[in-house]
């Protein structure tokens, strides 16, 4: 009754209490995105410092224990003197209190990352432990926290030379599921912020290997641009690239190649801070960006003949990054990756489209190049279309019939609880279609290995029979004709045997999907189906081994029981009621999400593991051959 809903019924949280009952408000989740956004929260502050003039080193530590992590910058130190408004000293209110901080106001810092004063306290209230220690004004000053709340009073704990910030903190077990970084996305990070803040140093410490790297980048931008065609293995169609540093209420560095690649990489950066949803400066960028080039064809007459040039061909094979530094940014939400102000948009193509279009001009062979890949990515459209409008029209004629005949559809396609099991082979597909919900799951076999699809065109793609009934179930299309809105499943959930021949398979629709329907992972709609490889049966329970490892713990808590293990060839062996149980049943499967936490890394993996390049492999297997306990051979 309304009655019983009263004022004592309100929950007040104070302090940094909301932060640790909603930490997914503040740093998107508790995984490791989570996890690592700590560490990006507190070298933002270090970085600041660095982007205005104040710090020229930045050292990160990550210690032994591999779940703590130490953050070091010679900037000015945070203020330590005692904040008039709240009686306590500054460096407390900046790790206590949310939403204060020295960026508020204009003349403190000219740029920055972090605007809205939330990091330093939010990394503080997730932190079983932080310790802040600051050198200026000749002395050196501590303060420790535990869980977000002062642990004493703040310490002057000697004299001390130069200035500076240290942060120490280990985040909370208590919120983090795992509490376990990884070095290489840190060191990638470490890496890319040298490039965008030329000849600053900084330095990565992994205590936990005993390695340290040194990064410092004196041609900033070029040279990370050379790093990302270098990674990606695209051949460039001109040689130096084009770029651009201009400022007009906007600072903005750009550089961009065009490459033989059949994609478009552009990685964006806002005060140092990278922008994986784009925002208002990509939309300037590829607005004025479009703009050059067809002015261009349209003055020296190059525009081709039976095709039209669209903004996607002018993109295609365009390899480029941006960097914008702005006093006033709006970022999406805390994780700040998407830039929301309108003004950069025409601040940003203002800038891009008089520089290209003069480049241009002054470099007509380069220019030429250019042209022709985009009128070579038109032209490969325009097929890749054709071919596509081929395999429709030689299918049956209309509504349910089209989709492939070894389809067990489901009762409720189209809704977001709707799933599509891609399964390996037709006799696992048969124990799939018995055990499954008819309403929510449909069932996709495919026979054998399907076709590799790294370099290979969407035109080409369309000939090979399996990936054209995958494309159909779907219905959301391929390539540049790709529409999630058509897309008549909720998840796709890619059902392989636990084995390496089924691993392999999910690489190849992996590649496939990475290459062709990307849309798929980044909206969160790709799984893999962990079916079992063992059977465990101690007494009358039963239990479920995803691998090796697991069957040996399990038979390790048996004790002195003798547990009866069987091993399944394949998903064809399991009875229908088994597969459901295991691997079908939304209450006790297990699934692992698909997700790119690093679009650049995974390009580079896919790469070298499935183009081409047979060199890139050898070097691979080579460098790991002692890592390999046991081969399934």
């Amino acid at each position: 009754m309304a009655s019983n809903y009263t004022a004592k019924d309100i929950t007040v949280l104070e302090g940094l209490e909301p932060v640790r009952k909603r930490p997914g408000m503040y740093i998107g989740g508790v995984g490791s995105t989570g996890l690592h956004h700590l560490v990006w929260e507190t070298l933002d502050n270090s970085i600041d410092e660095a982007m205005n003039g104040h710090a020229k080193n930045i050292r990160v530590t990550l210690h032994k224990d591999g779940s703590s992590i130490t953050i070091e910058d010679d900037g000015r130190g945070i203020p330590v003197d005692v904040h008039p408004k709240t009686n306590k000293s500054a460096l407390e209110v900046i790790f206590t209190v949310l939403h204060a901080g020295g960026k508020f106001e204009a003349g403190n810092y000219k740029t920055a990352g972090g605007l809205h004063g939330v990091g330093a306290s939010v990394v503080n209230a997730l932190s079983r432990e932080l310790v802040a220690t600051v050198k200026r004004d000749g002395y050196q000053y501590q303060m420790s926290f535990k869980q977000g709340k002062p642990a004493g009073s703040l310490k002057k704990t000697g004299a001390a030379r130069g200035t500076g910030t240290t942060v120490y903190f280990k985040p909370d077990p208590q919120i983090f599921p795992k509490v376990e970084f990884d070095p290489p996305i840190i060191r990638e990070r470490l890496e890319i912020a040298s490039y965008l803040h030329r000849g600053v140093k900084v330095i990565f410490e992994d205590e936990t290997t005993g390695l340290k790297d040194v990064f410092q980048h004196e041609e900033g931008l070029v040279d990370y641009l050379e790093k990302i065609v270098a990674g990606k293995n695209a051949k460039p169609v001109h040689d130096a690239p084009f770029t651009l540093e201009k400022e007009n209420g906007v600072k903005l560095e750009f550089v961009v190649q065009w490459t033989e690649a059949t994609d478009e990489h552009l990685r964006s950066y806002v005060n140092g801070i990278p922008t994986g949803s784009g925002g208002t400066h990509e939309n300037g960028l590829r607005a004025g960006l479009g703009k050059a080039v067809r002015n261009y064809i349209e003055t020296h007459n190059l525009s081709p003949k039976g095709v039209t040039l669209t903004a996607e061909d002018i993109r295609e094979g365009m390899t480029g990054v941006l960097s914008v530094f702005i006093q006033e940014p709006q970022f999406q939400g805390q994780t700040k990756d998407r830039l929301n102000n309108p003004e950069v948009l025409s601040a940003v193509d203002g800038l891009v489209r008089p520089g290209l279009e003069h480049w241009l001009n002054n470099n007509q062979s380069v220019a030429e190049a250019i042209v022709a890949r985009i009128i070579l990515s038109a032209r490969a459209r325009e097929a890749s279309r054709a071919a596509q409008a081929e395999v429709v029209r030689k299918g049956p004629t209309a509504g349910r019939v089209n989709l492939p005949g070894k389809l067990a559809d489901c009762t409720n396609p189209g809704s977001i609880t709707s799933e599509l099991f891609v399964v390996e082979g037709d006799s696992a597909g048969g124990s799939a279609k018995q055990g499954r919900d008819r309403a929510r799951q449909a069932i996709l076999p495919l026979r054998g290995k399907v076709l590799n699809t790294e370099g290979v065109s969407t035109a080409k793609v369309l000939e090979n029979k399996e990936l054209v009934d995958l494309v159909t179930a779907l219905g959301c299309g391929v390539g540049k004709s790709f529409d999630i809105a058509r897309m008549r499943y909720g998840k796709v959930i890619i059902l392989a045997d636990a084995d390496s021949d089924g691993h392999h398979i999910a690489t190849l629709l992996l590649t496939f999907i990475f290459r062709h329907l990307p849309q798929l992972i980044t909206s969160g709609r790709v799984y893999l189906a962990q079916p079992p490889l063992y059977r465990i049966d101690i007494g009358k329970d039963t239990h479920w081994a995803l691998d090796e490892q697991q069957k040996a713990d399990i038979v390790k808590q048996a004790g002195r029981a003798h547990p009866e293990i069987t091993r399944f060839k394949g998903l064809g062996e399991m009875m229908p009621k088994v597969l459901w149980e295991t691997t079908l049943n939304p209450r006790t499967r297990r699934l692992l999400k698909v997700e790119i936490a690093d679009q650049l890394v995974t390009d580079r993996v896919i790469n070298e593991l499935m183009g081409k390049d047979a060199s890139a492999r050898f070097r691979f297997i080579m460098d790991r051959a002692e890592d390999a306990v046991e081969l399934d051979v």
